[in-house]
């Protein structure tokens, strides 16, 4: 797998975890929208500093989900869409991504261990969200392995040097129970995400003219 991103910016950092990741069967339930306007705006990771190129997001009046990736210095920004959907089950939020959802964005092999390996699997990410900040927690991996190898969940663990692949099985009520049961995701969020007061087209301009500026 490899992910163009800065790894600490883009909540697909953590829905992926790295090397490790964590898929699941279905989505959810049955309540899955496709928009929270909390997240509406264009946002960067709170860590985020002056690089040769930069990614932050944006989501549009629309709801659309757009990754704004800058692949070489002082380039302008590319936009890629990325289809995003949210549950919110017993007060707590969550993004969910289907892996089919980011071609363009990542390389992803299909699901390791399993034959024949599903056409589709799907990302969870909890997060909170404030009027400016939003904190997203991944899926500690090693904990639902750990379940799963205890017979608590049902699914298949794949565990090499540097690597570790999950996948949990079950209906969209077993992955609404799963969540609602608690315990999968990390307990420190993994992302913090800042909103950035600017347009897309402002944010772009003002990068490109500070790289500009960077002493060589």
């Amino acid at each position: 797998m490899r992910d163009r991103l800065r790894p600490t910016l883009f909540v697909v950092a953590a829905l992926l975890g790295g090397c490790s990741e964590t898929r699941f069967e279905s989505p959810p339930g049955d309540n899955i929208e496709t928009c929270d306007p909390r997240w509406k705006g264009l946002w960067t990771g709170d860590d985020a500093k002056l690089t040769d190129t930069a990614t932050a997001f944006f989501v549009d009046e629309g709801c659309r989900f757009l990754v704004l990736e800058q692949t070489e210095p002082s380039g302008p920004l590319k936009e890629i869409h990325v289809p995003v959907n949210y549950v919110h089950a017993d007060g707590k939020d969550y993004l969910v991504v289907a892996d089919t959802a980011l071609k363009g964005l990542v390389e992803l092999k299909p699901v390791y261990g399993v034959e024949p390996p599903p056409a589709k699997a799907f990302f969870f990410a909890r997060y909170e969200a404030l009027a400016d900040r939003i904190d997203v927690h991944a899926v500690a991996h090693e904990r639902v392995a750990r379940q799963i190898i205890d017979g608590k969940l049902d699914g298949t663990v794949s565990k090499m040097p540097n690597e570790l692949h999950v996948y949990v099985r079950g209906d969209r009520a077993r992955m609404l129970e799963i969540l609602r049961r608690g315990g999968i995701f990390a307990d420190k969020a993994e992302l913090h995400l800042v909103r950035i007061r600017q347009t897309p087209a402002e944010y772009e301009h003002s990068l490109i003219e500070a790289q500009r500026r960077r002493p060589q």
